[in-house]
C-alpha cells in the first residue's frame, strides 16, 4: 500500500473508532441530530476539542500505541465485539461484561489515606499464569479489555509486559500510582503498543501529597513527561473528595493534564471502603453537582476523554459493575462485582471465569440494574445503599476483606447520610431543561467556590 493510502485508511479507521467512542461514551443515541451527521461536524470543527484530539493522536502517539488503540480497543472490542458479546448474553442467559479488572497483586509502595484496598492482605498476588487463563477465558467470551489495578500493579512490570506480549490482539490498561514509571518502562510499552496507564493523581501538590505522601506529586509529574517522551498512550485517574472537587475540575488542573500528554481522564469519587475509610471526605450534594456541571463544560473545550463513573450514569445507562460491563477479580482471586463492594460468592482459583459470572451476588445484581431510573443516582452502594444490603444479604456473600470483614450494613450506613442528600439534587437534575441546567450551573458555582476556597489552595 501506498503512503496515501495509509493515510487514508489511516483517517477512514480513526473517523470509525472515534464514531464507536462517541456513540458508546458520549449518549449520541439521545441526541436529536443524526449521529453520523453530528460525528463529522465534530471532527470537521478545527476549533473543536475533537478535531484537536485527532490530532493529537496523530503527532503524539507512537505508531505503535496508536494501531492498538484503533485496532484492539476501539475495532476489536468495541465494534466488533459487541455484537458478538450481545449473542452470548442471550444464549448463555447471563453477563458478560467488556472488560475484567484484575489485581496483579495486593503490596503497594505508598500508603494511602483511605485506599479502598487497604483491608485487603497485602502479601496476596495473582500468578501470571493465572492471569493469563483468565484472559484465554475472557477472550473466548469476546472480551478484549483488561484493567490492572492493586495495589500497586506496576510492582509486577515484567508480568505486565508478558501479558502484552502473549495477548497482542487484547488491550490492557492500569490504574498506577505513578512513582514506579521509569525509562525503561516505558520504552517497554512504546513496544508493546497495546498498554495504557491511569496515573493517578488528587489535584495539585498539595492534595495530591495529603492522601498519597510527600513528593508522590512530582514524581507523578515526572512519570508523565516520561510516557510523553515516549508517544505512549496514558490518562489521569483522579478521586475527587470533599477537600480537592474544585480543583479537580478546575481549568487549571484540567489545562495540566492536557500539557502533560494525558489523553483521557477517569473520575472516581471518594467511596468509604473499609476500616480505614474517611466517611468525612464523602463529597457533598453541592460539590457532586458542581463536578456534574464543570466536567461537562470541559469536554465542550479540551480535546481529551474526560468521564465521571457516578455522574455518567445517564450515558451508560446506570451502574456497570456486576458483570454488565465489568468485573473486578482481587489478588487473593475473589471474583467481585466492583472494585469497591468486597463480597463475592467464588474464587477465580477455583472456578472458570463463565461460571464465575454465574455467582449468586451477580445474578442479584443483574436483576436489580439499574438500581434506579434516574441515571443520576446509579450506584447501588453511594446512591441506593438499600439495594446493595438486599444484594447481598440475598447473595449470601461473605466479605473478602482479610483484615476487616465490614458487614454491608456498616459499608451502607456510611453512605446514608449522602444518598438521602444526593437523591433530590438528582431528580432536579434529570428533569432540568437546557435553560434551567445553565442557572443551576452558575448559581452552584458561586455557591460552592465561596464555601470551600478556604480549605484548597490551587
Amino acid at each position: 500500500m501506498t503512503r496515501f493510502g495509509s493515510k487514508i485508511r489511516m483517517f477512514l479507521v480513526v473517523t470509525a473508532g472515534l464514531a464507536i467512542w462517541f456513540y458508546l461514551f458520549i449518549g449520541l443515541a439521545k441526541i436529536q441530530k443524526g449521529p453520523k451527521n453530528l460525528i463529522y461536524e465534530k471532527l470537521e470543527d478545527k476549533d473543536g476539542p475533537w478535531y484537536q484530539f485527532i490530532q493529537d493522536m496523530k503527532h503524539n502517539l507512537n505508531d505503535n500505541a496508536r494501531r492498538k488503540l484503533i485496532g484492539n480497543f476501539l475495532l476489536r472490542a468495541g465494534l466488533f465485539a459487541k455484537p458478538k458479546r450481545d449473542r452470548l448474553r442471550r444464549d448463555l442467559d447471563q453477563q458478560i461484561p467488556f472488560t475484567v479488572l484484575m489485581d496483579p497483586t495486593s503490596a503497594c509502595n505508598l500508603e494511602c489515606i483511605g485506599c479502598w484496598a487497604n483491608d485487603y492482605a497485602k502479601t496476596d498476588s495473582l500468578s501470571f499464569d493465572l492471569m493469563d487463563r483468565v484472559i484465554q477465558e475472557g477472550k473466548e467470551l469476546v472480551i478484549y479489555v483488561y484493567i490492572l489495578s492493586g495495589g500497586e500493579p506496576l510492582v509486577r512490570k515484567k508480568d505486565i509486559i508478558r501479558l502484552c506480549e502473549k495477548h497482542p490482539d487484547c488491550f490492557f490498561l492500569a490504574f498506577t500510582n505513578g512513582t514506579l514509571i521509569d525509562e525503561e518502562f516505558a520504552r517497554e510499552v512504546a513496544r508493546v503498543g497495546n498498554f495504557a496507564p491511569a496515573i493517578s493523581i488528587e489535584g495539585f501538590e498539595e492534595m495530591t501529597d495529603f492522601r498519597r505522601g510527600k513528593g508522590t506529586y512530582q514524581k507523578v509529574l515526572r512519570a508523565m513527561d516520561i510516557m510523553r517522551e515516549h508517544g505512549n498512550l496514558f490518562g489521569f485517574s483522579a478521586t475527587y473528595h470533599r477537600r480537592n472537587t474544585e480543583v479537580m475540575c478546575s481549568d487549571k488542573f484540567i489545562d495540566l493534564m492536557y500539557e502533560k500528554g494525558n489523553s483521557f481522564g477517569w473520575y472516581f469519587t471518594y467511596m468509604p471502603v473499609g476500616s480505614d475509610a474517611r466517611p468525612e471526605l464523602i463529597v457533598t450534594p453541592e460539590q457532586r453537582e458542581y463536578m456534574f456541571h464543570h466536567l461537562r463544560a470541559a469536554r465542550k473545550k479540551r480535546p481529551m476523554f474526560l468521564m465521571d463513573f457516578w455522574n455518567d450514569g445517564e450515558f451508560t445507562k446506570g451502574c456497570i459493575a456486576g458483570g454488565r460491563q465489568y468485573i473486578h477479580i482481587n489478588a487473593r482471586g475473589d471474583v467481585e462485582p466492583c472494585a469497591f463492594i468486597h463480597y463475592s460468592n467464588v474464587n477465580i482459583k477455583d472456578t472458570s471465569l463463565v461460571e464465575a459470572l454465574r455467582q449468586p451476588i451477580f445474578e442479584e445484581y443483574r436483576k436489580r440494574q439499574p438500581f434506579n431510573h434516574n441515571h443520576l443516582r446509579p450506584c447501588p452502594c453511594l446512591d441506593n445503599p438499600e439495594k446493595l444490603r438486599s444484594i447481598v444479604n440475598a447473595s449470601k456473600a461473605p466479605s473478602t476483606q482479610k483484615y476487616d470483614n465490614e458487614t454491608v450494613e456498616r459499608l451502607t450506613a456510611k453512605c446514608e447520610e449522602h444518598s438521602c442528600g444526593w437523591s433530590p439534587v438528582a431528580q432536579a437534575l434529570n428533569s432540568a431543561s437546557a435553560e434551567e441546567l445553565v442557572q443551576r450551573a452558575s448559581k452552584i458555582n458561586g455557591n460552592v467556590v465561596e464555601k470551600t476556597k478556604s480549605n484548597v489552595k490551587v
